[in-house]
C-alpha cells in the first residue's frame, strides 16, 4: 500500500494535533499516489499517525482528515462531519440562523468552508483533495441541512497553489444574488455572488456586539444633564442642555463614531443599534459602501449615518493634518508670525470612538515588516482622532501578525502619538470559528478595545 513516511528530525507537529504535513517533512513516499488521494502517514519508525489527502504540487503536501485508518471520504463521512459541525453551532449560537457552518481544519474538514446565510449555503472548496469530493460534499449538505440552494465561491487565488482554477456558481437548488440575514438582531443583506470571500464575515459577530458599552454616556461632554422638568403640571426627568432647554434628539447621549474599512457596515449597524449619535461609515470600495447603505436603510438608521468613499489611510491623515492646522491657528499669539486664515482647513474632525477593521496586511511571513508599518500608521492616525478619554477599536486578521506583535505595534504607535492606551478588552474570532490548540494558523483574528488618553 502507498504511504507517506516522515523524517526522523522533523518537529512532532502532527502528534500535537496539527493537520498539515509540509513537503520538507517527508522523507519518502512508498508506492504510487494519485493527486488528491487519501494516504496513510507514518513516522520514521513506521508508526501510523493519521490519514490525509495528498497533493505533490502543494507545499502542504498532506492534509490530515482522520486519526484512524480511512479508505475514502464518502458521502457518509461528510454527513457525519457536517452533522457534528451543526451540533456545535446549535449549542453555542442559539439566536441566529446564519453562521459559519464548516471551518476547515478546525472542523476536521481541511480545505472546506461553508457559510450558512438563512436557508442558503455558500461553499468554498480550497484544495485538490476536497475538490475531488465536490459531489459528496453537496450531497451531504443537502442531506443534513436541506438548503434552498448552495452557491460556490471558490474564486480565490489560494486554489492556484493547489493547481486548481478559480470558480464560482450554483451547485444546488436556487440562490438569489442577495440574501437577508439577522445578526445581533440586525438585518443584513449579503451579496453572495460579488461580496468579499463568501459575502460576509461572521468571525466578528461577538466583537461587533462588544462595542455596546462604548456607544452611550457621552451627553455630559456636551453639557447635557438629566433634570426634573415641570411641563403642564407634570414632573418629568428629561435631558437638558447648558442653556436650560430640553433636548428632544433621542440619541443625545450617544457617541460619534468613525468606522474605517466598513465593508457591509456591520460595525456601523451595531453602533447605531446600541445608541450612537452619529456614525461615519468609510470604505474605499463603492460596492462596499452601497452594501453598507442598503443595510443601514434596512434597519432605519439613515438619519444617523454618513457615508464616505475614500482610502482610509489618506482620510485619516487628512483629518490629522486638519487637526494640526487648527491647533496652530488657535495658538497664534500677537507678535508671532501670521497665519493665513483665509483658506478653510480641510479635515480636523474627531470622534468619540474610532473603529479600524482592515483587511489582512500580512498574507505571508515575508510581508510582516511592511504590515507592521501599515498597522502602526493606521492606528497612530486613528488614535489621534479619538476625543480625549474616547476609545480606539482595532483589529487585525493577519495570522502572521502574532498577538504580541500586534499589541507591540499599537503601543509603538501610541508612544509616537503621545497617547496612553488602556486595554479594556482583547478578543479573537467567534464561537463558529473554533480553534484547535497547537494550530496557530487558526489564531488569526485579534480584536482590541483601548481607552485613549493624552500624555
Amino acid at each position: 500500500m502507498a504511504a507517506v513516511i516522515l523524517h526522523k528530525k522533523r518537529k512532532p507537529r502532527l502528534e500535537q494535533g496539527h493537520p498539515w504535513v509540509f513537503r520538507s517533512e517527508i522523507e519518502r513516499v512508498d508506492g504510487e499516489i494519485e493527486a488528491g488521494q487519501l494516504v496513510p502517514v507514518h513516522n520514521h519508525l513506521g508508526q501510523y499517525l493519521g490519514t490525509g489527502y495528498y497533493n505533490e504540487a502543494s507545499q502542504i503536501t498532506v492534509r490530515i482528515v482522520a486519526y484512524q485508518p480511512l479508505e475514502a471520504l464518502t458521502t457518509k463521512v461528510f454527513i457525519e462531519r457536517i452533522s457534528s459541525c451543526l451540533q456545535h453551532r446549535k449549542r453555542f449560537l442559539r439566536d441566529t440562523e446564519s453562521y459559519r457552518l464548516v471551518y476547515g481544519e478546525a472542523d476536521f474538514l481541511p480545505g472546506l468552508i461553508v457559510d450558512k446565510f438563512a436557508d442558503i449555503l455558500v461553499v468554498q472548496i480550497l484544495t485538490l483533495g476536497m475538490d475531488r469530493c465536490r459531489q459528496q460534499i453537496v450531497d451531504a449538505l443537502v442531506h443534513v441541512m436541506n438548503p434552498a440552494g448552495i452557491y460556490e465561491r471558490s474564486d480565490v487565488p489560494v486554489r492556484e497553489l493547489e493547481g486548481l482554477a478559480q470558480t464560482k456558481g450554483l451547485l444546488h437548488g436556487e440562490c438569489p444574488k442577495h440574501v437577508d440575514i439577522l445578526e445581533n438582531g440586525l438585518r443584513i443583506r449579503v451579496d453572495i455572488e460579488e461580496g468579499q470571500k463568501t459575502g460576509y464575515f461572521f468571525d466578528q459577530r461577538e466583537n461587533r456586539a462588544s462595542i455596546a458599552p462604548l456607544m452611550t454616556g457621552w451627553g455630559a461632554r456636551s453639557g447635557i444633564e438629566l433634570k426634573k422638568v415641570e411641563e403642564e403640571g407634570v414632573s418629568q426627568t428629561l435631558p437638558v442642555n447648558a442653556n436650560g432647554k430640553v433636548v428632544t434628539f433621542p440619541y443625545w447621549d450617544g457617541a460619534t463614531v468613525l468606522e474605517c474599512f466598513s465593508h457591509t457596515g456591520s460595525f456601523t449597524l451595531n453602533a447605531c443599534k446600541y445608541g450612537a449619535k452619529k456614525v461615519t461609515c468609510l470604505d474605499i470600495s463603492e460596492h462596499a459602501i452601497e452594501s453598507a447603505r442598503a443595510n443601514v436603510q434596512l434597519n432605519g438608521f439613515e438619519d444617523r449615518v454618513e457615508f464616505v468613499v475614500a482610502d482610509a489611510f489618506d482620510y485619516l491623515r487628512q483629518q490629522v493634518k486638519g487637526l494640526d492646522e487648527r491647533k496652530v491657528r488657535s495658538s497664534v499669539n500677537v507678535g508671532q508670525a501670521k497665519v493665513d486664515t483665509s483658506k478653510p482647513v480641510s479635515g480636523g474632525r474627531t470622534w468619540d470612538v474610532v473603529i479600524l477593521d482592515p483587511p489582512a496586511f500580512a498574507k505571508t511571513k515575508s510581508a510582516v515588516e511592511g504590515a507592521c508599518r501599515g498597522y502602526k500608521d493606521i492606528n497612530l492616525h486613528g488614535m489621534k482622532l479619538v476625543n480625549e478619554g474616547g476609545y480606539l477599536v482595532t483589529a487585525s486578521c493577519s495570522y502572521h501578525m502574532r498577538p504580541e506583535l500586534f499589541l507591540e505595534t499599537i503601543h509603538a504607535a501610541a508612544t509616537d502619538a503621545g497617547k496612553i492606551l488602556r486595554l479594556v478588552e482583547f478578543r479573537g474570532a467567534g464561537m463558529d470559528h473554533p480553534r484547535i490548540l497547537g494550530v496557530d494558523e487558526g489564531h488569526y483574528l485579534k480584536f482590541a478595545i483601548f481607552e485613549v488618553r493624552s500624555r
